[in-house]
């Protein structure tokens, strides 16, 4: 009786750490828009030669309303030299390419998977300009194709988790791998994955030499073979000494949110992203949107805390860090529908 006792103790403890305060700190702005009307959901975005780059992504062609809806995925590559330029066409992806996993480098932005309308890909290679011309050079193929996955860059090794491997799967992948990028011959090695389910649409996040893994969903096939999702709560902490260590649970689930998550401090925050509260809402068209609000990690006391409010609604949307701000590129504002804002965030 008193071992329960003590359980519930804790668990009111770790209720009250969850409370909800003002975002004094974060300062928000936004950056020109991208220049299509509809903008972009998981496309993949990053910096070299200062100049911030958004390459690929999908939205939905025509009426987003009917059944069924079509999605179109894009091969297109802009980039925005200065906060106060314009965005400007600077060549194409090798295919229509989203839903893959940025990683920016001091080499530039590694694109890794991905999918297009008909299949998902293995494929990775970097991004990075040269007398003001974007180039593209290879880098050693994923271990399988991979699309919806996240990953995070800690130190020179890119740590990449979860995801699925077909359009048709209806079980997400269990996959963890690692690239150390200053490797005389740098190949994918698969390490061991997370003490949880499977997962895709997961958040990742890189602190102290550290890997998060936050939320995301799990899949399972439903009567008809189709795949229904599971909205996970759940979080981990890798390093390479330690191996993996569960975490407190997010006070909400935060699939897609912006991956990599934003740090300030001995802090991880997860910004908006899908809870699934309103995954059944009808009619669709209707439907509100993402929590506006930002779960803030303190990686010192395995706590969260809940900080309102947010200006954005945002699922499949990569991060950036430019000019001192974390700079989210276009994504999905509500389902069904895209949006070309950029936004910038200054954290203090």
């Amino acid at each position: 009786m008193w071992s329960a006792l003590r359980l519930a103790i804790r668990a009111a403890i770790g209720l009250l750490m969850v409370t909800h305060l003002p975002a004094q700190q974060m300062e928000w702005d936004q950056l020109p828009p991208i220049p299509d009307h509809e903008g972009f959901a998981g496309p993949f975005a990053g910096v070299s030669g200062g100049a911030l780059i958004v390459a690929g992504g999908a939205n939905i062609q025509g009426d987003k309303w009917k059944e069924p809806f079509v999605k179109k995925w894009y091969d297109s590559i802009f980039v925005l030299d200065d906060p106060k330029a314009n965005w400007r066409k600077a060549g194409k992806l090798p295919r229509p390419l989203g839903y893959g996993v940025s990683i920016s480098t001091d080499d530039g932005l590694i694109c890794l998977g991905g999918s297009d309308s008909k299949r998902h890909y293995a494929s990775a290679f970097l991004l990075h300009m040269k007398g003001g011309a974007l180039q593209r050079k290879t880098l050693p193929s994923l271990p399988m194709p991979c699309a919806n996955a996240c990953g995070a860059l800690v130190g020179r090794t890119i740590y990449l988790a979860g995801g699925i491997e077909t359009p048709q799967d209806t079980t997400a992948l269990h996959k963890f791998w690692a690239l150390d990028l200053d490797a005389q011959e740098p190949i994918w090695r698969e390490l061991d994955p997370w003490p949880g389910p499977e997962r895709m649409l997961a958040v990742a996040g890189a602190l102290d030499g550290a890997f998060y893994l936050f939320s995301g969903t799990k899949l399972a096939a439903d009567a008809d073979g189709k795949p229904v999702r599971e909205y996970l709560r759940d979080a981990y902490r890798y390093t390479s000494e330690q191996g993996w260590k569960r975490l407190s649970d997010l006070p909400r689930a935060a699939v897609a949110a912006p991956s990599p998550v934003p740090t300030i401090g001995t802090k991880l925050l997860v910004i908006t992203g899908d809870d699934g509260l309103n995954v059944t809402f009808q009619p669709v068209e209707k439907h509100p949107g993402f929590p506006r609000n930002a779960l803030s990690y303190d990686s010192s006391t395995d706590t969260w805390t809940v900080l309102d409010t947010v200006p954005i609604s945002r699922a499949t949307v990569p991060t950036v860090l430019w000019h001192d701000r974390v700079v989210f590129l276009n994504g999905e504002a509500r389902p069904r529908v895209r949006t070309p804002e950029v936004w910038s965030l200054r954290l203090h």
